[in-house]
């Protein structure tokens, strides 16, 4: 009995060790497996314990520095328009009138002879001059004094005319393009304006006088 149940209970012990030893087993591997699980929420953002980032608020425009608005673009002068009405024709001294001296120059009358574009701007080639004593037959002629000189003229300058540049005695109106275009096939007349310039000097206002050479 001895022999023989020492024989049967060894491997009832075998037995038991190893179910011991399985379920040891199954027990370490559930608790690995709920630690993995466990982890993988974790990590995922779902499980207990889980921190969630919340969104980055969005960036602010760039400003220009010190926080100051750009200025805006400066706007562009608006060039005047030019004026409708002709200047007024004046006329020469009546006959009898004081003679002027040889010398004097009047302030604002000119002889115009010729223009220039030379300087990106249109100018008029003049002499000075004065009304002179009137000669037989009423003529009042304008006399020169000096040598020439020039004078800028506005593109939009008010100009008035008659004969011989337009038909007629009365000025009416023509443009600076219209006034150097006959200037350039009929120069060196020497036809009397009387003129007014801008604060520059630029001749604004232009208008023909009556004249007899």
């Amino acid at each position: 009995m001895g022999a023989s149940g020492t024989a049967v209970q060894g491997p009832r012990r075998l037995r038991r060790q190893v179910a011991a030893a399985l379920a040891l087993c199954g027990a370490l591997t559930l608790t690995a497996c709920n630690g993995d699980d466990g982890g993988d929420a974790g990590a995922a953002g779902t499980g207990p314990g889980a921190i969630t980032a919340s969104p980055s608020a969005t960036a602010p425009a760039p400003t220009a520095p010190g926080g100051a608005t750009p200025p805006a673009s400066p706007a562009s002068p608006k060039k005047p328009s030019p004026s409708a009405t002709a200047p007024d024709k004046p006329k020469p001294p009546a006959p009898g009138a004081p003679c002027a001296s040889k010398d004097a120059v009047s302030p604002n009358e000119i002889a115009v002879h010729r223009y220039t574009p030379e300087g990106g701007q249109y100018s008029l080639i003049v002499k000075r001059g004065h009304w002179g004593c009137p000669v037989a037959g009423g003529a009042t002629p304008f006399v020169t004094v000096g040598e020439e000189t020039w004078i800028p003229i506005a593109e939009d300058a008010a100009i008035g005319v008659h004969a011989p540049i337009l038909s007629g005695s009365a000025n009416k109106p023509i443009t600076t393009h219209e006034l150097t275009s006959w200037l350039e096939t009929h120069p060196n007349k020497g036809l009397v304006f009387h003129y007014d310039v801008n604060k520059e000097g630029v001749i604004v206002t232009l208008g023909q006088e009556e004249y007899t050479s």
